[in-house]
């Protein structure tokens, strides 16, 4: 049998493809990341077909490319490097199970924030969102990602909000994480109360770390569960800006170390006017209006007197805001707070926000601390003038995690797809300030693309030692090879 008939068998013959088409579709995204076509498209819809597409790929040596988000992709790591089979898991679409008593929601890795987050609010629950997420982002690709969600007092691990899973590793073998891994079935679990909250174990080893941030290098998660919050009752959304960042830190560091608000977030004029605006053209508009940064947050009150607990943290906010000579406000010229809030609490809108401006969108991320923010922006800012790029062009993230403890901080590069001589720029640009934002201090926890050969070759003990666990739970390389240092 040829390998399309082996994977017909499995996951039937409309499920797979070798059409020209959505070959080219997988060949590449919009990062930097060198083309490189699959041989074919497998569609799988449940675990066990996962698993035989596994042992599959084992006994014939065929790399496997997992990809739960639909396009478009920014990173690189869905493009294959060595050719294979794209396992396309968004057939996987069940939302298996929500409880709001232990808020906790189980699901496919199929399943996007936009069929999500609906589901929940009939509960009354919400899922701790990333930043305006694209309508076809993952669930659970986010999660395993670590992208940084805008609610860092709920954040208390890294890993938050990703719970247990069920994964297929390399190997092929099925396992599941955390309290998932029993005793007892699922439905064994559910009716003695367990609701797969506990990440930890099975044993003393968080096996759920060996997976998150893999880019898909150790195995296909199959389903995993992730932990929401109540659905609020009352938001008030409130914007502090400045023209210097450094006026703002006192006082988000402030509201961080006391647990105030919900959401918190720093956003520069650029990728305000970006999440705000309608197109190009409005967004160019805002950005002429909207000061040079922005302190969002937002205060939430929920089933137990909201209007109360509202009213106390605006009162103490102001005071802390007092303290530092701020002042926040539910709307400023060019922005509401409520149409900030209402963008931060659902997917992007079509063009998705990062490519209204130009149409392509370049980012570079890492970990910080806030109290360094300042230094990146001004390297940053450098960096872009010597190299002809307008730094006015360049949006900035600042998303505090862990209640404060780290910081993700983003730079966001837009230029026009349809001119080359602005693409190449962007991309000397990339490849230059990412290597000297590392050699800052900054920390590239998600290394994709280039950034894997500049994180892993600062690092030969960790590459040892993790091409051992490859060697344990993948021993045939057929999960993505070609990423990270595997």
């Amino acid at each position: 049998m040829s390998q399309k008939e082996d994977l017909t068998a499995i996951v039937g013959d409309a499920n797979v493809t070798d059409a020209p088409e959505p070959l080219e579709a997988y060949s590449r995204d919009e990062s930097f990341v060198r083309r490189m076509k699959p041989r074919y498209v497998a569609r799988p819809q449940s675990a066990e077909e996962v698993q035989e597409i596994v042992k599959w790929a084992n006994r014939t040596n065929t790399p496997l490319v997992p990809v739960s988000s639909g396009p478009p992709h920014f990173r690189g790591d869905t493009i294959p490097a060595l050719g294979g089979v794209i396992v396309d898991l968004g057939r996987m679409k069940r939302i298996i199970r929500i409880n709001r008593r232990n808020r906790v929601a189980m699901l496919e890795p199929g399943v996007t924030f936009a069929e999500l987050q609906p589901q929940l609010e009939e509960q009354g629950l919400r899922l701790p969102m990333p930043l305006c997420p694209r309508s076809s982002k993952s669930v659970l690709g986010s999660c395993l990602e670590r992208e940084p969600t805008t609610i860092p007092k709920y954040q208390w691990d890294i890993s938050d909000p990703l719970l247990c899973t069920e994964v297929i590793f390399g190997s092929g073998d099925l396992f599941r994480t955390g309290e998932a891994a029993g005793p007892g079935s699922l439905e064994d679990q559910w009716g003695s109360g367990q609701a797969q909250t506990n990440p930890m174990g099975p044993f003393q080893v968080d096996f759920f770390r060996l997976i998150q941030g893999a880019q898909g290098t150790m195995g296909i998660v199959t389903w995993a569960s992730v932990k929401c919050e109540l659905l609020p009752q009352l938001q008030r959304p409130f914007l502090v800006t400045s023209e210097r960042l450094e006026n703002l830190l006192g006082f988000a560091y402030g509201l961080l170390w006391a647990r105030l608000g919900d959401e918190l977030l720093f956003l520069n004029g650029s990728n305000l006017a970006a999440i705000l605006g309608k197109d190009s053209d409005h967004v160019q508009a805002l950005r002429e209006t909207l000061p040079q940064w922005a302190l969002v947050f937002c205060v939430a009150g929920y089933e137990r007197l909201p209007h109360e607990r509202v009213e106390y943290q605006e009162k103490d906010i102001r005071d802390i805001a007092e303290q530092f000579g701020l002042e926040p406000f539910a709307a400023i010229p060019g922005a509401r707070g409520s149409d900030v809030l209402e963008a931060l609490s659902s997917a992007s809108a079509e063009p998705y926000w990062k490519l209204k401006y130009k149409g392509a969108c370049h980012d570079i991320f890492f970990l910080s601390t806030l109290d360094r923010a300042p230094e990146f922006v001004t390297a940053m800012y450098r960096m872009a003038e010597a190299a002809g790029y307008p730094s006015t062009d360049i949006g900035i993230y600042l998303q505090p995690q862990m209640q404060g403890r780290a910081c993700h901080c983003e730079f966001n590069l837009s230029c026009d797809p349809a001119n080359p001589t602005e693409v190449e720029k962007v991309r000397d640009l990339f490849v230059d300030a990412s290597e000297a934002l590392m050699r800052m201090g900054g920390f590239f926890s998600r290394p994709y693309g280039p950034w894997a050969e500049m994180a892993y070759s600062r690092d030969a003990q960790s590459v040892i030692a993790l091409r051992k666990v490859k060697d344990i739970f993948d021993p045939n390389n057929v999960m993505n090879p070609g990423k990270l240092c595997f």
